[in-house]
């Protein structure tokens, strides 16, 4: 059940028959033929049996409502696999490219040829994976279109909610007994929510791109409010009888933004998690990242395998192939119990480099673990002449206006050969302020070449698209364009527990006590970045960027200043206060 807190909620639209794929309420058994277009896209690949508006009570009485999609033909009980948000079960891919045309350029590299319709949005399409051997359920959580309740986001309710779903569809007569779990982002997240509860049908997760504490790696990264991109999906895509949680105003009651019963709630117990699972997460996803990471390092099984990818989640999950013939391989070890051989020959982890510009990722580099052995930190020091040096500079102090969009100081260093950095960075900063008694502050990773000019990493492959270089992609979405790896902290909330970071260039901010900072004062700032994996060439450079502004979702909130600033930073720098970064250096 929920945390023993009164939840505010906003409200949201009602459903109304033809948005977003919504066909109003209308329990009926549908069959497809293979060939049928249902939706004028890509044709399904055998004969399906389409349940409508399937009703499951879970615990509390609620009623949520699911689609099943499964083969005509099948020739015995098969798996299951679920995905679980509140984003609308026939809301689909196909539905939000459409929508976000004007938005979203080159509709992600997605064609009529990927994505059906059938699928649910960021999840797995029917139209294959049923001629694949698969039942797919599309679950529309508590609050969403007809389903029951005030609407969740993560935390114990969707994963209690979701374990009476699981339990529910294993008891099918179709149903083999073995249940998964699948898709990006909302569909990703809540897959650690579920699997910690532990439910016995649960047999294998694949959580893509999956945040796993909505306080530390989303709402309120650093102990620094921001709704990242939860207003445009409350007011553009949810749909229910109620309202959903108001996480805007769950922020405004807690005690200087300091974690409560609620926030803790929203961070899943991944150590719990024992069963198998295949984990994605990539650097350039503003909320994800660090949730998958956390998820391949913490996750207590040893059939875990983890793919830091070079490319866009829902491309990935829709466009893919090899994607998705990977997951196959999978499923059929875990929820077949095929002896394909997948497990043997899959590599454990897999990694890309980032080249920025023109140039496409690297793909499925074969390592042995993530973070990983051997990696070389090495400490380079910020410099008064905006340098960043492996010699301990000589004293000095550098400024910007903590109220003026684009304010920073940067510090650059440039490479004499070619070099990968992958892996955790950290930032080490010595920071004051005259004007005020906190301070918030985000540190940037960017990629410049050999002129000293920024570079962008386009997230899709340029085959897909018109264009051949970041720079020329229009209009700017953070979601096609990366700028570079970012961490953030507010200086009251600058306490860490080293017993509780997954790594040492990774605190742990515990986020439960304030400690204001006197006009003037100086205070150590360990500022934890958000993985990454770049591969620079002679003549290139790294450049860190120190500001009081928000990098990220440049589209929804461009130049946007961070919360608690006044007035001017200092950034102290040599002798007793050395600010430095610290780079994960590998040979792969």
């Amino acid at each position: 059940m929920p945390p023993p807190c009164q939840i505010a909620h906003r409200p949201i639209r009602k459903p109304e028959v033809g948005r977003q794929g919504y066909q109003g309420f209308n329990p009926r058994t549908e069959y497809l033929k293979e060939g049928d277009r249902p939706y004028g896209a890509r044709a399904v690949d055998c004969d399906i049996t389409v349940e409508h508006d399937v009703e499951v009570i879970v615990r509390d009485g609620c009623r949520l409502y699911v689609d099943i999609f499964r083969p005509t033909n099948a020739s015995g009980p098969i798996p299951a696999i679920l995905s679980y948000s509140p984003f609308g079960k026939k809301f689909s891919g196909l539905c939000f490219i459409n929508d976000t045309k004007a938005t979203i350029a080159y509709q992600l590299g997605v064609t009529l040829d990927d994505v059906s319709g059938l699928e649910k949005f960021e999840a797995l399409d029917p139209s294959h994976w049923c001629g694949r051997g698969y039942a797919i359920v599309n679950v529309d959580g508590r609050g969403a279109g007809d389903s029951d309740g005030g609407m969740v986001i993560m935390g114990s309710q969707e994963g209690e909610d979701g374990y009476d779903v699981i339990e529910a569809i294993a008891k099918k007569e179709w149903c083999n007994g073995n249940i998964g779990l699948a898709g990006n982002s909302h569909l990703g997240i809540v897959q650690w929510f579920i699997a910690q509860q532990q439910p016995p049908s649960l047999k294998a997760i694949a959580p893509w791109e999956a945040c796993s504490d909505l306080y530390r790696e989303q709402f309120v990264r650093g102990g620094i409010f921001n709704i990242s991109n939860f207003d445009f999906i409350a007011n553009n895509i949810l749909q229910g009888g109620t309202g959903v949680e108001d996480f805007a105003e769950m922020y405004r009651r807690t005690n200087g933004g300091l974690i409560n019963d609620y926030w803790a709630d929203k961070r899943a117990n991944l150590k719990s998690i024992k069963i198998p699972a295949y984990i994605t997460g990539s650097e350039f996803s503003g909320i994800h990242g660090m949730g998958s990471l956390r998820g391949f390092m913490e996750l207590d099984t040893k059939d875990k395998w983890f793919r830091w990818c070079g490319t866009q989640e829902w491309y990935d999950i829709w466009a893919d192939k090899e994607s998705n013939d990977d997951l196959q391989g999978f499923f059929d070890t875990f929820l077949k119990g095929e002896n394909n051989g997948w497990r043997e020959k899959t590599p454990k982890v897999r990694v890309s480099v980032l080249r920025f510009g023109k140039e496409e990722p690297i793909n499925d580099i074969v390592v042995p673990d993530f973070p990983i052995p051997n990696t070389d930190y090495r400490t380079l020091y910020m410099t008064a002449d905006s340098k960043l040096t492996p010699d301990v500079p000589a004293p000095g102090v550098v400024s910007y206006p903590s109220q003026e969009p684009g304010g920073k100081v940067s510090f650059s260093y440039t490479f004499e050969k070619q070099t990968r950095i992958v892996g955790l960075p950290k930032a080490v900063l010595y920071m004051s302020c005259d004007d005020h008694d906190d301070f918030s502050v985000s540190v940037q990773l960017r990629k410049c070449d050999a002129n000293g000019k920024p570079l962008k990493h386009f997230t899709i492959p340029f085959s897909k698209t018109p264009i051949t270089d970041a720079e020329d992609c229009t209009p700017v979405s953070t979601i096609l364009i990366h700028t570079g790896s970012v961490g953030m902290l507010r200086a009251s909330h600058r306490h860490f527990d080293p017993s509780k970071s997954i790594h040492p260039q990774y605190p742990y901010h515990t986020h439960d006590r304030i400690e204001k900072v006197s006009p003037g004062n100086v205070v150590e700032l360990q500022v934890g970045i958000w993985a990454m994996g770049v591969q620079y060439e002679k003549g290139e450079s790294i450049r860190v960027d120190i500001s009081a502004s928000n990098p990220l979702w440049l589209e929804l909130n461009a130049g946007a200043l961070l919360e608690g600033n006044n007035g001017v930073h200092k950034v102290h720098l040599g002798g007793e206060y050395q600010s430095k970064i610290i780079l994960p250096f590998v040979d792969i």
